[in-house]
C-alpha cells in the first residue's frame, strides 16, 4: 500500500497561491449560500461544512508559519 509523504517543500509563493485559492473557494461557496436559494437544508449543511473544512486548512497553514519579530546581535531572526 502506498504511503503519503509527511514532509513537503513548498516556497512562500506556493503557500500564498494555495491560501489565495482557498479564500477564493470560500468566497464562491459563501456567495452561493447567500445569493441563490438552496433547494434543501442538506445541501446548505454540506456547503457550510465545506467552508468550515477550508477554513481549517487555512488555519493549519497559518499555524505552521514562523513569524519573525526582530533579529538578535548576530543578525539571526528570533521567533516572536
Amino acid at each position: 500500500m502506498a504511503r503519503y509523504k509527511d514532509v513537503f517543500q513548498l516556497s512562500v509563493q506556493d503557500i500564498e497561491l494555495i491560501e489565495r485559492a482557498l479564500r477564493q473557494e470560500i468566497g464562491e461557496l459563501s456567495d452561493r449560500l447567500h445569493v441563490s436559494p438552496i433547494d434543501s437544508a442538506h445541501e446548505h449543511r454540506e456547503e457550510e461544512a465545506q467552508i468550515r473544512r477550508l477554513h481549517e486548512v487555512l488555519g493549519k497553514l497559518h499555524n505552521q508559519k514562523i513569524f519573525y519579530g526582530q533579529a538578535n546581535q548576530t543578525g539571526i531572526p528570533i521567533s516572536g
